[in-house]
Parts: C-alpha cells; sequence; structure tokens
C-alpha cells in the first residue's frame, strides 16, 4: 500500500509529491479490482472512524451522518452496505483508486489533484484552530507566531496550514498518529497536550459538549464540503446514481433529516451551561439515579433521558418552582400531578414517577406515523407545551405544506405558534413553541453527554429508523495498516 511521508515541504512541491505518488501507486503496481456493486451484491464503503461521520455507538452498532446516509443509498441501490474502516482517509482513498472499494466516505473534502470523481457536497465546512479555553491565543495570524498546529497530513486543511507556516515565523506543524481519531485529538487538546488543532467547525462543536474548555483560537480561510469519492475511470453508472439519489435526498428533505439528526443541536449550549450540567451531574444527579431507573424500566423509557429531561426542567433542584406554578424535578403542574396520583411535587421520588408516566401517557397519543429519532424530540416538546400545544405545530406544518411527521421541518413551525396571525387559528391560544424547541434541543444535548458519562446503560429508546429498517444489511470490518 501506498504511504507517503511529507512534512514540511512547499506547497507546490507538497500537491506535486502528493499526485505523483498516489499515479504512481495505480500505474506501478497491480491490483485486483472488485466487481460492480451489482454483481458483487453489495457496496463497499472506504471509510475512517469520525465522531460526525462513522462511529460505533455504546451498543456497538454503527451510525454517524454519513453512515445513515449510505444505509439509505444502499436502500435505493437495492444492495447491502459492507464498511471497510481505514486509519486514515488517505487509505480510504486509496481503496477507491485501487478498485477495492466502490466509494470512499470520511468526511472528505474535495480534492481535484486526486485521480478521483467526487460527488456533490453533502454539507458545508469550515475549519478552525482550536485550543485550551482560558489561555493566550491568536486571533489574528501573525499572531500565530511560536504556536504549534497539529493536523492530519496529506489533507487540503494541511495544505492550508502549510501556507500558514510559510507566511509566520516560529510556527511549527506537526502531524498526529494515523489511528487517532478527532474525538480524541479535541480531548487532547481540552487537556492541553496540543497547543492548537486544525479541526472541522462542527468537530469542534460536538466535542464541546463534553470539554467545555476547548474554545476557536482562530479562524482558518478555508471553507469546503463534505464529499463522497468515486473511481475517475471506468464505468460511470455508480456515480450518476449517487448524484441522482444526493439530489432526491436534498429535494424530499432526507438529507436535512439526516444531518439535524447529528448536528442539529450540537450548537445549542454554550460552554458555561455544559460546565454546569458536568458539574451536577457529579454532585446533584447520584442520588436521583435509583428513582430514574425505577421511573425508566417501569415506563419503558432510557434513564437518561429521563434525567436528561428533569435537568431541563429543574437544574435538579427538587424544589424548583417556576414563574407559572409548576414544581419539582419534573415540573408538574398542579392538575397533571392530581391526575397522576402525586401527592407531593417536591417529593423527589413521587416527582420523578409522575413525569415519568406523564411522558409514557404523551408518548401513546403521538401519531405512530412519527419515526423515531423525531418521536423523542417531538415528546420532549410536547412534555412543554402540551400534546394540544403538539398538534397544533402539526395542523400548522400540514397547511405549510411541511411534512408534520418530521422535526426537523416543525422546527421551523414551532416559534409561529407564539405569533398571533398563527396562534389565533386555534382554541389554545397563543404557544411558547420556541420555548418548547430550544428545550427539546437541550435535551438531546444533555442526553448526549448522560450517555457518555454513563456509557454501559442499555438504550430502551429506539434507534433512528432508517438505521433500525436496515439491521443487519450492513457490515463493517476494519482494514490495519
Amino acid at each position: 500500500m501506498l504511504h507517503l511521508r511529507l512534512a514540511h515541504v512547499a506547497l507546490a512541491g507538497f500537491v506535486a509529491l502528493l499526485a505523483a505518488a498516489f499515479f504512481f501507486a495505480i500505474f506501478g503496481r497491480s491490483y485486483e479490482r472488485i466487481a460492480d456493486y451489482r454483481v458483487l451484491g453489495e457496496l463497499r464503503v472506504a471509510t475512517r472512524v469520525d465522531a460526525l461521520a462513522y462511529r460505533a455507538d455504546e451498543s456497538g452498532e454503527y451510525a454517524g451522518f454519513e453512515h445513515d446516509l449510505l444505509i439509505a443509498l444502499g436502500d435505493r441501490l437495492g444492495v447491502p452496505v459492507r464498511f471497510i474502516q481505514f486509519p486514515d482517509t488517505t487509505h480510504a482513498l486509496e481503496a477507491v483508486i485501487h478498485g477495492q472499494a466502490h466509494l470512499a466516505a470520511a468526511g472528505l473534502t474535495r480534492d481535484s489533484q486526486l485521480p478521483l470523481a467526487w460527488t456533490a457536497g453533502l454539507r458545508d465546512i469550515d475549519f478552525v484552530l482550536v485550543g485550551r479555553a482560558g489561555r493566550r491565543h491568536a486571533m489574528r495570524e501573525r499572531d500565530l507566531a511560536g504556536h504549534v498546529i497539529t493536523v492530519r497530513p496529506r489533507t487540503k486543511i494541511a495544505e492550508v496550514v502549510e501556507m500558514l507556516r510559510q507566511r509566520v515565523p516560529r510556527l511549527e506543524v506537526v502531524h498526529p498518529p494515523a489511528d487517532v481519531d478527532d474525538e480524541t485529538l479535541l480531548m487532547w487538546t481540552a487537556d492541553g497536550k496540543i497547543d492548537l488543532l486544525a479541526t472541522d467547525r462542527a468537530q469542534y462543536a460536538l466535542a464541546n459538549r463534553y470539554a467545555p474548555r476547548l474554545a476557536i483560537a482562530y479562524n482558518l480561510p478555508f471553507k469546503s464540503t463534505v464529499s463522497w469519492a468515486l473511481p475517475l475511470h471506468g464505468d460511470k453508472s455508480l456515480s450518476r446514481e449517487v448524484n441522482a439519489f444526493l439530489s432526491e435526498a436534498g429535494d424530499n428533505g432526507l438529507l436535512a433529516s439526516i444531518a439535524d439528526r447529528y448536528l442539529g443541536h450540537i450548537r445549542r449550549l454554550a460552554r458555561y451551561d455544559v460546565a454546569a450540567f458536568q458539574t451536577r451531574i457529579k454532585k446533584r444527579l447520584p442520588r436521583y439515579i435509583p428513582y430514574f431507573r425505577n421511573a425508566a424500566e417501569r415506563n419503558g423509557f432510557d434513564w437518561r433521558y429521563l434525567a436528561a429531561l428533569s435537568y431541563q426542567e429543574s437544574q435538579w433542584e427538587p424544589e424548583a418552582t417556576s414563574y407559572t406554578g409548576v414544581r419539582g424535578l419534573m415540573m408538574l403542574t398542579v392538575d397533571t400531578a392530581n391526575r397522576l396520583g402525586v401527592e407531593d411535587r417536591l417529593n423527589p421520588k413521587e416527582a420523578i414517577n409522575g413525569g415519568a408516566r406523564y411522558l409514557a401517557m404523551l408518548r401513546k397519543k403521538i401519531s405512530r406515523d412519527v419515526p423515531d429519532p423525531d418521536r423523542m424530540w417531538m415528546l420532549s416538546a410536547a412534555y412543554n407545551i402540551g400534546l394540544g400545544g403538539l398538534n397544533n405545530a402539526r395542523a400548522l406544518a400540514r397547511e405549510m405544506g411541511k411534512n408534520e411527521n418530521s422535526w426537523v421541518e416543525l422546527k421551523s413551525v414551532l416559534p409561529l405558534l407564539a405569533k398571533p396571525e398563527y396562534a389565533n387559528r386555534f382554541k389554545t391560544g397563543p404557544v411558547r413553541g420556541g420555548e418548547a424547541l430550544i428545550m427539546s434541543e437541550n435535551i438531546r444535548n444533555f442526553y448526549d453527554i448522560l450517555r457518555r458519562a454513563y456509557p454501559a446503560e442499555r438504550q430502551m429508546l429506539a434507534l433512528p429508523s432508517v438505521v433500525r429498517a436496515r439491521r443487519g444489511s450492513s457490515l463493517s470490518i476494519q482494514v490495519a495498516h
């Protein structure tokens, strides 16, 4: 396999050597190319572990923005998807160039210097230098002098950083080991082991929820899109099918829905919100975990979801009270507490059991046409504005020609419920739909953080339908180099 070892060279030389090495690999060595996906009976995808694109969850199931989109592509093509893990993007791209994979999908940015065909963009990206919060970092290019930037080699962003190194005195550039994933690099940065890390802004936002010590130090002058790489030569039918699929996914909302699943909420929390939550996980949560577990088991929820919702409502303060009169860990109204038989809303055990039963009641009344995980996020919103408010939003979505069963479509409708021109259509009058939207998005973040803090817990909430429907239709294998 091809191994390029380039470091601290001029940009022109860097690009020339990279292109030459790839072409040498193609014409200088012989590889047995795999058959067409229709003949082979599977779509073979070269990838790497990536926190956004492709990663294993706590149960060992693979998921991610590109993973889910590729599973949907496999559905269109009528074949299962086989994911082949490589240690880095270079080896994933080599697999396509040498005909060992049908396409590469690993958070890739288009590179016209490589002998590959590129699809339309899946999502926009921009790059930043990230460092540890609280330290003095450069906000201007000249202030980068004396810093050390860590960047993955043989990438487009490495070219940008190399140009910076040529212009800025005493700026050092180093490359991390190929087998270290982006999330680990960001955690090392948060711990002060890396001075400045060149990364995708979305990767930073994802990690910042777990490591609030991270901060953006400098915006790199480079924007691109994530694309998939296909063979440059040979039969173009797969390329046509993939681009047609992506075009349709953009038109029918599938692309937006999957993107929202992994990216739509990650910028919602401020750094101090995350820091406060992590502190309270240690200091406040432990005493209530038995109650959350018990209530979750009785009502068919993941206890971490109940805990996330409870935190959003009360910050785990058992005597919390809002200006509207709702009280307790689960912020129950008097009417709701009476209906559920909760005698003391300030009793943590009673409040948690009551809140879980109320959630279970709401869940039964939400249309079964709503798929998971959209159903869970609508449930969170309904807890705040009631089932009537949620149904108003869904009805308004229908009137506006939107998909009432899609959370990403409902997100644009919920804030309208507070406006008189829309609220007057419903008996309930104005509803704080924007508040419910923020609450639901916050709960998503708190739930993600709790799953990371308590990773061994069994998930009881349904997996995303696009993954669940194809369970067993994809296989992931690792290739070491």
